[in-house]
């Protein structure tokens, strides 16, 4: 039996509307053609102005049996509205499967529920929320 999936079902998604229009924004006040950095930089001061907390390139320990066997770089961990989100910024046409194995494995790392994916394109910014269900 097919179940409809409804807007209250989606993970975060009021947390998740308002911080994809703060991206949208960004895109509007630099439009097309920058570097991706230029895109953080500007989210960073979108975020600010919208006094969202939020860390930028928050180094995450990957840690096998307790110990530590890697690091993770996250272009943002995000706590807006209650909750923690991690956000991704790309500058590609589409996402690939290495970005967003990328973004999951920063949701196992983090034991975080949603990442969002992002990606500044010539016509505006697209979006993929992953999701870790381990999570609950």
């Amino acid at each position: 039996m097919d179940k409809q999936l409804k807007r209250e079902d989606l993970v975060y998604a009021k947390e998740c509307y308002h911080i994809m229009g703060m991206l949208m924004e960004v895109f509007k006040k630099l439009g097309p053609g920058f570097q991706e950095k230029y895109y953080q930089r500007g989210v960073a001061k979108e975020f600010g102005f919208n006094n969202v907390k939020f860390q930028e390139q928050v180094a995450v320990p990957l840690l096998y049996k307790g110990e530590k066997i890697g690091i993770y770089f996250l272009d943002f961990l995000i706590e807006y509205l209650g909750v923690k989100i991690v956000l991704e910024i790309k500058k590609d046409e589409y996402f690939s499967k290495h970005h967003i194995d990328q973004v999951f494995g920063y949701l196992k790392a983090t034991g975080l529920q949603l990442g969002i994916l992002a990606n500044f394109i010539p016509k505006g910014v697209r979006f993929k929320r992953i999701v870790n269900l381990q999570v609950s």
